[in-house]
């Protein structure tokens, strides 16, 4: 078999994100979340519930099933990471994990308004869900192999996050371009939904699942070609015991290495504001904004683009500065954003009473949607890199299992504080208030942690 080269390792690495962004652009923000919340909300009308409360029960029941699975991840992911360590074997997890990830989007088709379940919806997202987050956590634990020289590994961060971006923006123009109709039944570009999909059975919007999986079985290829488990000194049967048994060592050794802890604690925070704002975002301006899912498309394409190129940009930053003044830096423009998001609705702005009529709210959240891609998406990319300093480098695939761990012990707080925070003021826009302070105790915890961190 031809060598795999370094270069072929990186691209390799690069087509995950490319294959496996969509589920985030597509399912959890832009297209499946705001359809989820429509037909809920249809249902609960239909059952003599008021508008307004049943639009905030829908994003109450896409917060407590975003919970649940999100409580999963959160126990698994260190001790499939510390049980992968322990016998040098990534591939065969992520081989499974991306299965998952193919069955529970493809079974999204069968959402139809007509015969709609909350809890079955629930079900096969949450499936694709764990799959995507799972395969996530396994790739992102070859980082620091496609790089030893530190320096480089923002560069490499950044540039595959602005790729799968750039991946993610494809597959929603194709979406929004092909299948997905406006209310004048035709898609975006004047033509009737690709394949005769009827709009009156939601066909052209449930697709989505679907096409979702198709991409990830077709651009997930390069990855398994070009990517190997090198070899490991470690045994390679998988001991699920020594798994459990590192795992416990490494948590009791975790208050010797204040700063990793502490930098756990802060991504914990933010991270979950920052998917608080990607899950609802959507949600908030179909319910709030009264805005189609075509518009819902252009917004997610907009901030697509602009994560891409900050994402991009971002990466030479860190090489040069580090990722840390980057996370601070994206904190600060996410909690700015969420403030101007939660004070828009159709008449007023940052309780400014506006026109009848005017456009500023919509122009407003469009920005608001390129700051979110911009600072989200380059947030990620150095908080990815963050974790390769901050963890043991012998132990990676479990530092990065314990930064889901950290990362979902909120993620599943954050859409229940949402979902709470609905359900008891019947408002959405006081329902996505938490993910303020989720940012202001992320940025309050990174005061105690070391930018090159404290493993020698």
């Amino acid at each position: 078999m031809a060598e795999i080269t370094a270069r072929k390792r990186i691209w390799g690495w690069y087509f995950f994100d490319w294959a496996s962004q969509p589920f985030n652009t597509l399912l959890l923000t832009f297209i499946f979340g705001p359809y989820f919340a429509q037909t809920a909300t249809a249902a609960l009308i239909a059952e003599g519930m008021a508008p307004g409360a049943a639009r905030a029960q829908a994003q109450a029941y896409w917060g407590y099933g975003l919970t649940a699975a999100g409580m999963l991840i959160a126990v698994l992911a260190p001790i499939l990471g510390a049980v992968a360590d322990s016998s040098g074997r990534r591939m065969p997890w992520i081989w499974f994990f991306s299965a998952l990830y193919v069955v529970g989007a493809g079974a999204l088709w069968w959402t139809s308004p007509q015969d709609f379940s909350v809890l079955w919806a629930l079900f096969f997202f949450g499936i694709g869900l764990i799959g995507m987050e799972f395969a996530t956590i396994f790739t992102n634990s070859y980082l620091p192999e496609l790089a030893p020289d530190r320096d480089e590994r923002g560069r490499i961060s950044g540039s595959g996050w602005a790729f799968g971006y750039a991946g993610g923006v494809l597959a929603l123009i194709l979406m929004v371009a092909l299948f997905q109709a406006g209310p004048s039944g035709l898609t975006m570009v004047g033509f009737p939904p690709l394949f005769g999909l009827d709009p009156t059975t939601g066909a052209d919007t449930r697709i989505v699942g679907p096409f979702t999986a198709l991409w990830y079985a077709i651009f997930i290829i390069p990855f398994f070609l070009h990517f190997r488990d090198r070899p490991s000194s470690a045994s390679a049967h998988y001991r699920i015991g020594k798994g459990f048994a590192d795992l416990a060592r490494t948590l009791r050794r975790l208050p010797r290495h204040p700063s990793l802890l502490a930098y756990l604690g802060s991504s914990m925070f933010y991270r979950d504001g920052l998917n608080g704002m990607y899950t609802f975002g959507g949600i908030y301006a179909l319910g709030v904004l009264n805005w189609t899912i075509i518009d819902i498309g252009i917004f997610g394409i907009l901030a697509a683009v602009s994560g891409a190129l900050f994402c991009w940009i971002s990466g030479r930053i860190d090489r040069r500065v580090g990722p840390m003044p980057i996370i601070v830096a994206c904190c600060i423009l996410l909690i700015l954003t969420a403030v101007l998001i939660i004070s828009l609705n159709p008449t007023s702005v940052l309780g400014i009473t506006l026109a009848e009529g005017s456009s500023l709210p919509d122009l407003l959240f469009y920005l608001s949607g390129a700051s979110i891609g911009a600072a989200g998406g380059a947030l990620q990319a150095s908080s990815r890199n963050m974790l390769t300093r901050q963890g043991d480098p012998d132990r990676m695939t479990e530092a990065f299992g314990l930064y889901a761990l950290s990362g979902k012990a909120t993620s599943f707080l954050a859409p229940a504080l949402i979902a709470i925070a609905s359900d008891v003021s019947g408002s959405q826009r006081i329902g996505v208030t938490p993910v303020i302070g989720l940012f202001l105790f992320g940025l309050i915890l990174l005061a105690w942690v070391k930018p090159e961190g404290d493993f020698t």
